[in-house]
């Protein structure tokens, strides 16, 4: 066992924590959180210390694998791969058009510069539409971030007199840097507050000094009875709401009309207290909300988001410390801008780039002469995670070309024709651009963790910088002729090649479309070998440092045009522990936002604001639960580790359940039942919890996986939630699926 401690960072959540690890061959068997780390500053979770887990699972592909007429999977060596998948997508090409193409992935919450890659070889192809694991999170409130402010907001929580948190449990999701410290910190000081809507009495809430528990399903209604309440008692700044605001008047006018009595009824709470938050609310001097997938996975998903962000909007809880502001972005991975185009066959709505997870089988299982032909599948698992698992895998089988590229024999890798395995996260230079931020009470600053691989890659892999190279080449979109000129700036330097890179895309415009890959295979090589996967960020950086230069500077950088991005990009490739990439102070936030004034009022939005007069939580005596599909716990993340015994507490992952409703069902705890959906069903054991509210059921995300045992038999492990959902369920306007309101019906096993 090696005695030095390695930097690098947990891949288990967005907040990317630094740690340390020590390997012992190649497993890491030591984890502590990195005290050096410009961001998480030594803190780490207990799921840190199961990241060996999903390095060394029994599942790792190391071979290239082409599926036989019979179904299985043969090994093929790399060259007859790339040469056959690169034939197999321009052979749809040529039929159909690159429209015909689909791209699902290009990340999660550890790795996104294969999706950087994957850009190129997009483009190589002419495929058009793309979506990935956000399109089920996180589109409805990237369009509102878009309409009210033109830019995405975050919150200062170590600062904030008040934290909200709307259907998110920072506790175990996490979401923001050193989570538990800074909810452990509010807690204990008398003069701030937190406040927690959930119908769960989440680890969060039950350090809190207000929880709304709100029925499931009825965020909406407390929501709107909030701002009912800071409309009608006049707890707004007149002057505030003058200066800063625009379009006011439509909203006002529906809020002042919120029976707010009515509202807290039918979301189950008690008037008085949703009545002290909007009175807590107001009279704070900084306040910062965080929403998540309770509310964004569930009925009036994109019409939460703008109730939510009203919050803070109205009470002018913008552009100041321990409130919400909009920091800097590397790239483009939060837009919520709305595309002219729409789905191909739908018609759907596209937003930040992403067609609605949710619709996809109905762009493939239809006869429709636009329908997608084929998919490259990377680093994601569409056949677990999209909702309706079983009609997701039908129309992976009825593609004409599917291709994935991931680290594991996935779901998805399992209905692929071809299947190219990529090296892990710990095994090559990966990032993520989800950013971090920290704030003091003067300025608030975003920070970037480029990592460097602590493992060589187990032979047969590639990382995703090298396979996008192959296959772009084997298309024959970049030749040796394109590249001569780079490689021979490359060797006199990166503001040489900077400048030459410049001339050569502007001689060859059809190389600014493949960037990344130019980056890879010209710059790459100089980074020295190993090192090529973090070219990418060179660009990236370069065009972070044209987009906010100033603020680069405030950061401690110097230098004009592309000095200003090499000194940056060379800051990040040195530093193990993360690099302050921006400072700004909080005025600087106004100026992100469109004519420096919140636009309050989103027209499309009003008219569904304004129904909920007439909207009654009904109860459905077939399926009288509502079972929220993808719960996070101690010990669960995300699907990257497959390996159930990562998950020592509660292998089986359990369903949660009142007890008065296993008392009623003649349910024991560890006990087993069926729940049965309009969809499906599936037999699950059960966990007693009166955490639970009576009538809420919860199962975790992350179970339902096939994974191999010692002898190499496989087995589905837990219940996979999404084999009981249905694609129909689904907000209106961004699409994201209603995981957290599952209509069910549960009842016992002998």
């Amino acid at each position: 066992m090696s005695d030095d401690w390695q930097k690098t960072i947990c891949i288990l959540c967005s907040v990317n924590c630094g740690v340390e690890v020590k390997l012992d061959g190649r497993h890491i068997t030591r984890v502590r959180g990195n005290r050096e780390h410009v961001a998480s500053k030594g803190y780490a979770c207990e799921k840190a210390q199961r990241i060996d887990y999903y390095q060394n699972g029994r599942d790792r592909l190391t071979a290239p694998l082409r599926r036989r007429p019979d179904g299985t999977f043969e090994e093929i060596d790399w060259d007859t791969a790339i040469c056959e998948v690169a034939a197999g997508f321009k052979r749809v090409r040529e039929t159909y058009g690159g429209a015909s193409i689909f791209y699902y992935g290009g990340g999660g919450q550890g790795n996104h510069l294969c999706g950087s890659y994957g850009g190129s070889t997009r483009r190589a192809l002419g495929s058009v539409f793309s979506s990935n694991a956000l399109a089920q999170e996180k589109t409805g409130e990237f369009w509102v971030d878009h309409m009210l402010f033109g830019t995405g907001m975050g919150g200062s929580y170590q600062q904030a007199e008040v934290a909200v948190f709307v259907g998110k449990n920072p506790w175990q999701s996490h979401g923001f840097q050193r989570a538990r410290p800074i909810l452990r910190d509010i807690a204990a000081d008398p003069n701030r507050a937190l406040v927690v809507i959930d119908p769960r009495r989440t680890e969060t809430a039950e350090m809190a000094d207000y929880h709304l528990r709100v029925r499931p399903g009825t965020d909406a209604f407390c929501l709107a009875a909030i701002l009912g309440v800071l409309m009608q008692e006049d707890l707004i700044s007149h002057d505030y709401i003058r200066e800063r605001t625009q379009n006011s008047d439509e909203l006002f006018a529906a809020l002042n009309d919120v029976p707010v009595v009515d509202y807290c009824g039918r979301a189950g709470l008690d008037e008085s207290l949703v009545r002290d938050v909007a009175r807590r609310i107001a009279r704070a001097s900084s306040v910062s909300v965080y929403e998540d997938l309770g509310i964004e996975q569930s009925l009036h998903s994109t019409l939460n988001s703008y109730l939510e962000k009203l919050l803070f909007a109205v009470t002018g809880n913008i552009g100041k410390a321990g409130a919400m502001n909009a920091g800097t972005s590397l790239t483009g991975l939060f837009s919520g801008a709305l595309s002219r185009e729409v789905s191909p066959v739908g018609g759907h709505r596209i937003i930040g780039g992403m067609i609605p997870a949710n619709v996809i089988p109905d762009e493939i299982l239809t006869d429709h002469p636009k329908r997608f032909r084929a998919m490259l599948i990377e680093s994601e698992n569409p056949a677990h995670s999209v909702a309706d698992s079983t009609r997701m895998r039908e129309a992976l089988r009825a593609l004409e070309f599917v291709v994935v590229i991931d680290v594991a024999m996935t779901e998805s890798a399992r209905e692929a024709h071809y299947v190219l395995p990529a090296s892990s996260q710990y095994e090559k230079w990966e990032a993520t651009f989800f950013g971090a931020a920290f704030h003091t009470e003067t300025e608030f600053a975003n920070t970037f963790t480029l990592r460097a691989p602590i493992l060589d890659p187990i032979p047969g892999t590639l990382c995703e910088g090298e396979i996008h190279r192959r296959l772009v080449r084997a298309l024959g979109a970049m030749t040796d002729d394109d590249v001569a000129p780079l490689h021979a700036a490359a060797a006199k330097g990166r503001t040489a090649y900077a400048m030459e890179l410049m001339r050569v895309v502007s001689e060859r415009p059809h190389l600014a479309e493949l960037m990344t890959v130019l980056l890879y295979e010209t710059l790459g090589p100089t980074l020295g070998a190993g090192n090529e996967n973090a070219a990418s960020v060179f660009g990236i950086a370069h065009n972070f440092a044209r987009r906010y230069p100033e603020s680069i500077r405030r950061a401690g950088f110097s230098g004009e045009g592309p000095e200003l991005g090499n000194a940056l990009f060379d800051a990040i490739l040195k530093e193990r522990s993360g690099v302050v990439v921006s400072v700004d102070p909080y005025d600087e936030t106004w100026r992100r936002i469109h004519d420096q004034k919140v636009n309050l009022t989103i027209a499309e939005l009003i008219p569904e604001l304004k129904s909920l007069r007439d909207e009654h939580p009904a109860h459905d005596p077939e399926f009288p639960f509502v079972l929220s599909a993808g719960q996070r716990r101690s010990g669960t993340a995300n699907t990257i580790i497959r390996d159930p015994q990562w998950r020592p507490k509660d292998p089986a992952g359990a369903l949660w359940m009142n007890p008065a409703d296993a008392s009623q069902l003649g349910v024991q705890d560890g006990g087993r039942v069926r729940i049965t959906t309009k969809r499906a069903s599936a037999e699950s054991v059960v966990m007693l919890t009166d955490t639970m509210m009576p009538g809420h059921v919860a199962l975790p995300n992350g179970t339902g996986l096939w994974y191999p045992d010692r002898e190499g038999q496989e087995f589905q492990h837990g219940v996979a939630p999404n084999e009981l959902t249905v694609t129909e369920d689904r907000d209106w306007f961004a699409g994201t699926p209603f995981h957290k309101h599952v209509p069910a019906r549960i009842e016992a096993l002998a």
